[in-house]
């Protein structure tokens, strides 16, 4: 037995190398830490629990019987992050460049399969070169069983990816249909082509980190939530994530740890709205004044920075915000803010997760480009999200909410539960100069001074309709508040709602358009 031991810890320590520690020392020089230091600041310390350890592919082309490395390029297992279970895999550049051959695949598949049936959030640490060339079509039906698994685990289990070293190719899509993708700022890269082949292809010259670095796809593709960095702070943000999210679609999400009195009333709050309706302010002003402790983790900052998105705890809730941003474009909906926030809002009625939405809109974005390029059909996707969902959805007007913005942005008729606004809001098809100029476009004409018919028509016309007391008298807000009171009203409603229940008509899924 001693014997056969002793061999045991001799295959272990093996497997724990990796590609050896020449390669190993090389990582560190690039500035990455290997898979398994990535995976002990990840979790709980000394929570990780290896599977498939001695794992080895089985290809006999271009040489590979002779280089059989223990794990076979990924480390797989479960662990724990504030105690609550998660299964991981961690890619190792190491070993043969962190490349997916089919046994590589099937590890993964295996961990995605046992949080699926236990319930337990799956969260992929990437640094690949991509598939195992030499495998060829395995490597590709292998990358293809992990798209099945994201897929079927999508909205039944949180899926997060961390991007730490380059992404390329299929190896992309994974990370794609994961909830929620955070990156490194100069070492990890996401691109299905790499600046090579668009330089053959498209003659345009681009860096990696041009094409495909954090910075890129955090604030100009949308396709990341996170930048980082280092990869420390990286993984310390997947950690932070949990205290907002479930572990599953039937679970409830976490509560809050602050002791913020749920009846703090804040004064500053009455001075955030300037008087004058065409002047900015920053919404973070608002959200930082009513959430705990004034703790706010948003989600893709850099990206349609005209509306915000991000999790907080309000009187120990877990929520949701969504609030467009008038220090950005004046808060505009166009096609990017619409698909962000669409996206935001489908992940916390997947999850139980309360959204409140903050809401101070002039409309959609006009124009040419935003007209060709789908604005009808990506504002349609925020439109569907929020009429979709069935958590908990609480709406505070602060400001204007003009036109089909209104409609979108949480109102009342599509199902909002709790839908209020400040006296300073102003709810109407339009804003009082483009309405006027509309209506008496003929008399102003005609008149000896348009000016001045036009201003007192526009003062007419905001005494009529630029204030929230039509929407309240007709039922479609619950209440006109005081700012002051924002914070408890909203804990108050959350407390109210939390047996909330309602459903769609059944259906196999309805067509969002997409």
């Amino acid at each position: 037995m001693r014997e056969k031991l002793g061999l045991l810890e001799h295959r272990s320590a093996e497997a724990e190398l990796g590609g050896g520690r020449p390669r190993l020392e090389a990582q560190h020089a690039k500035g990455k830490l290997t898979a398994r230091e990535r995976l002990d600041l990840l979790l709980d310390e000394g929570s990780f629990v290896e599977l498939d350890r001695f794992v080895v592919h089985r290809s006999h082309d271009f040489g590979l019987e002779e280089q059989v490395v223990y794990g076979d390029g990924v480390v797989t297992g479960h662990g724990r992050i504030d105690g609550r279970l998660v299964y991981v895999f961690s890619q190792d550049f190491t070993v043969f460049g962190g490349s997916l051959s089919e046994a590589f695949a099937e590890k993964i598949c295996k961990v995605m399969d046992l949080a699926i049936r236990n319930g337990a959030p799956v969260i992929g640490l990437n640094d690949s070169g991509g598939a195992r060339i030499q495998e060829g079509v395995v490597s590709l039906g292998g990358y293809a069983e992990i798209f099945l698994r994201n897929t079927l685990a999508s909205g039944v289990i949180p899926q997060i990816s961390a991007i730490l070293g380059p992404c390329a190719g299929g190896a992309v899509y994974s990370p794609a249909i994961t909830d929620f993708t955070f990156m490194v700022r100069g070492t990890s890269y996401m691109f299905v082509t790499g600046p090579s082949v668009v330089k053959t292809v498209t003659h345009e010259d681009v860096t990696m980190e041009e094409l495909g670095g954090a910075d890129t796809h955090n604030g100009t593709s949308g396709v990341a939530h996170f930048a980082c960095d280092s990869e420390p702070a990286c993984l310390q943000a997947v950690r932070d994530l949990f205290q907002y999210i479930p572990s599953n679609n039937v679970d409830s999400p976490p509560r809050g740890r602050a002791t913020d009195p749920r009846d703090r009333r804040d004064e500053s709050l009455l001075d955030v709205v300037p008087d004058n309706p065409n002047k900015p302010y920053d919404m973070h002003d608002v959200i930082g004044r009513i959430v705990d402790d004034g703790i706010f983790f948003e989600v893709q900052r850099e990206f349609a920075a005209n509306i915000v998105c991000g999790f907080a705890h309000l009187g120990g809730f877990s929520v949701g915000i969504v609030a467009n941003q008038p220090a950005v474009l004046a808060g505009v909906l166009d096609i990017n803010s619409s698909t962000k926030a669409a996206r935001f809002v489908r992940f916390c009625d997947a999850f139980n997760v309360p959204i409140v939405t903050l809401v101070d809109v002039p409309g959609f974005l006009p124009g040419v480009a935003q007209e060709h390029n789908g604005i009808i059909r990506h504002g349609a996707k925020l439109l569907y999200a929020y009429c979709e969902a069935t958590v908990p959805k609480l709406t505070v007007i602060t400001r204007k909410a003009y036109g089909g913005a209104y409609d979108v942005m949480s109102s009342k008729h599509i199902r909002g539960d709790f839908n209020v606004a400040w006296p300073t809001a102003e709810i109407a098809v339009m804003g009082p100069k483009g309405a006027v100029e509309i209506l008496f476009r003929k008399e102003i004409a005609e008149s000896e001074d348009p000016q001045a018919m036009t201003d007192a028509k526009i003062n007419e016309y905001r005494e009529k309709f630029a204030h929230p007391y039509v929407a309240a008298g007709r039922g479609y807000l619950d209440d006109i508040i005081d700012p002051r009171d924002t914070r408890p009203r909203l804990i108050e409603a959350l407390e109210t709602l939390r047996t909330k229940r309602d459903r769609n008509p059944p259906k196999k899924h309805g067509n969002i358009p997409l």
